[in-house]
């Protein structure tokens, strides 16, 4: 699902989930419509750069020139736009490539990228993705996967169970997994107040509940809605590309800061200690925007009564 359609099925679906009265649904209609004319359309798919990446930062190369005796290490990456690299426009931006040169130079070993994830792709999606994935025998595996759930009215549970599902298939085939969970939304500046708070909620809910799947499931969970929101607030015009949806190379570069850790730890290339636990809430993305009036205002709209603050 391209961002031009997305937000016209956040409304309807706050509609139909909500009960909103007319006015209140006519308002969010309205605001995605905007939200739609104002973010552009990726004018080509992500570049593709798999192949057997160095230590010392080079790559894809062919395998004749590997080391006799040494394996690659195997990466996959598995998901929707945010995995792919939808926003880049050159393969060596892609996230799938600066975290296998990452990974390359961490492990002192070569890393071979095969991405099977694929823009527009929702957590359905995951069964075929998982299957080439796992035909290539791979030793550790990130997903990123979850926004186009929320935008296409998937309820939380349902995709936070199908990604649990397919997160037991890795590690059951012995695969060191790494999730990024689903994204926050509110993050869009394009998207207009109360509608972003709409789309916020439900990003944070989804995540939230794919961490819980992700850690059943044997896997290691990373909130990219915390650890991200804060800088993609504080600095849209630098970390998001063109359309205003997907991120830039700098904005990868961010997301690959947070994920390499993890994917280090899963890979056994560190090794000393269990990572220290995420946060699953950013104080300063909640600083940065309206949210507690634009929750106000769509609690008023519902004839909700005001939430108790802890």
């Amino acid at each position: 699902m391209t961002a031009l359609r997305a937000f016209r099925t956040v409304a309807m679906a706050a509609g139909a989930i909500g009960g909103l009265s007319g006015a209140a649904y006519g308002l969010l209609t309205e605001q995605s419509r905007r939200a739609r004319l104002v973010i552009g359309v990726p004018e080509a798919p992500p570049p593709v750069a798999d192949g057997v990446y160095l230590p010392d930062g080079t790559g894809p190369v062919p395998d004749d020139e590997l080391a006799r005796g040494v394996a690659p290490l195997c990466f996959v990456v598995i998901g929707d736009s945010s995995a792919a690299g939808v926003g880049v426009d050159t393969a060596d931006q892609l996230p799938g490539v600066l975290l296998a040169r990452g990974l390359a130079e961490e492990a002192e070993r070569p890393v071979r990228l095969l991405t099977v994830a694929i823009s527009g792709s929702t957590t359905r999606s995951l069964p075929a993705q998982v299957e080439r994935a796992l035909r290539a025998g791979p030793d550790l595996a990130l997903v990123i996967i979850g926004a186009n759930d929320v935008t296409t009215k998937m309820p939380v549970h349902v995709s936070a169970r199908l990604l649990g599902i397919e997160v037991r298939r890795l590690t059951s085939a012995g695969v060191g997994v790494v999730v990024g969970t689903c994204p926050d939304l509110g993050a869009i500046r394009p998207i207009p107040q109360p509608l972003r708070s709409v789309a916020r909620s439900w990003s944070l809910a989804l995540a939230r509940m794919q961490r819980g799947e992700v850690e059943r499931a044997g896997a290691i969970p990373v909130a990219l809605a915390d650890l991200l929101s804060p800088e993609f607030l504080a600095r849209p015009a630098d970390l998001f590309s063109a359309d205003r949806f997907h991120p830039n190379a700098i904005g990868y570069e961010a997301a690959a800061a947070v994920l390499l850790p993890a994917l280090c730890s899963v890979a056994g290339v560190w090794i000393g200690g269990p990572l220290p636990a995420l946060r699953t809430r950013s104080a300063a993305a909640e600083a940065r925007r309206p949210t507690a009036r634009a929750v106000a205002w769509l609690n008023r709209a519902l004839g909700r009564p005001e939430p108790v603050q802890p």
